[in-house]
């Protein structure tokens, strides 16, 4: 399913450059050129055509028969007599004729019906986002993060990509997501993603600034929903945070603790990444305790190994003397079976 935001309207394909106004102007300007080249061929050989009504052909009579000719099979008022006249009426106004009609009919559909089916359809499909996720950026980041939530059973239909890009978004509408061609820094398209309503919004805009710019558009828009955003630099972590993004995640220097644990012994990054892919013998989950939670130490855990806890807003780590005793509130990290434990 597809959403493309230019402006005002909707459309499931790219729009030409050209305003509505232009693309109608000309269409217009096709129609009466053809008509133009049917009227000049008819003056030409006006000896040729004969009026049933006066036996005269004037400049009106002509006009009247092109157009008429050109938008129906004629009267039989004024009629071709001559063999020139009516070579001229098969091969070239016949043609014309069709042409005129199919520039009628695709201008009709063009600005009525098939607007009105998109707009139709947008309805239908926004209606069914709600605890949706949006990833903005469909770079290479926002590419495994689709991929990612498909391997974990998020159905591609509740999830939304906005990019630029026609390559990118042919690409995640292939996979089955809602895709949106517009600007992710703008009111109306992340309005459009309904992220208010949204449970997470991933970005990713191959910029900081971009990035920094969609999450405060998006915390805006919305004080509910959960922003994770990707940051190049060190020193924009911190105002991606001040602008609403709960995770801010820098590749570089993930890869650089990978690259560090790694010296510790072999497997080390391996288990790193186990735990972060969906797919490993092992994976991360984190969830709010239960009331079977309630009163356990968070080493005793019967769904996973439990590795950290978050309560009132503060971090509490396994070996911590408020992690003897879990209460109702309190968010747990725990390490479960992965879908690739055998």
């Amino acid at each position: 399913m597809r959403l493309k935001n230019r402006d005002e309207e909707l459309h499931l394909r790219r729009r030409s450059g050209l305003p509505d106004w232009a693309s109608l102007g000309l269409r217009i300007l096709l129609a009466f050129l053809l008509v133009g080249i049917a009227l000049v061929g008819h003056w030409l050989d006006r000896e040729g055509l004969r009026d049933n009504i006066d036996g005269h052909i004037s400049f009106i009579d002509l006009l009247y028969f092109t157009m008429i000719t050109v938008t129906t099979v004629g009267y039989g008022d004024i009629v071709p007599v001559t063999n020139s006249a009516r070579l001229f009426d098969t091969f070239v106004v016949t043609p014309i004729r069709l042409f005129v009609w199919l520039i009628f009919l695709g201008t009709a559909y063009d600005f009525l019906l098939r607007r009105t089916w998109y707009r139709w359809r947008m309805k239908v499909i926004q209606r069914r986002l709600t605890g949706h996720v949006v990833i903005a950026g469909y770079g290479t980041s926002g590419t495994e993060a689709l991929r990612e939530l498909q391997r974990r059973g998020c159905d591609p239909a509740n999830i939304v990509v906005i990019d630029r890009d026609e390559r990118a978004l042919a690409d995640a509408e292939q996979c089955g997501a809602v895709v949106l061609d517009g600007d992710a820094t703008r009111d109306k398209t992340l309005e459009i993603a309904h992220v208010a309503q949204a449970s997470t919004l991933m970005v990713s805009a191959g910029r900081d600034d971009t990035t920094i710019l969609i999450v405060l558009t998006a915390r805006r828009l919305s004080e509910n929903v959960r922003i994770s955003a990707v940051v190049r630099s060190d020193d924009n972590e911190p105002l991606a945070r001040q602008a609403g993004a709960d995770v801010v995640i820098n590749p570089a220097s993930f890869a650089g603790l990978l690259l560090a644990g790694s010296t510790n012994g072999p497997h080390v990054a391996e288990y790193l990444t186990d735990l972060a892919a969906a797919h490993g013998r092992v994976a991360l989950r984190e969830r709010d305790a239960t009331p079977e939670d309630v009163g356990r130490p968070l080493s005793a855990l019967t769904t996973g190994l439990g590795v950290r806890m978050f309560r009132n807003g503060e971090c509490i780590g396994f070996d911590q003397r408020e992690a003897e005793n879990i209460q109702l509130g309190d968010r747990i990290v725990e390490i479960v079976r992965g879908t690739g434990q055998s």
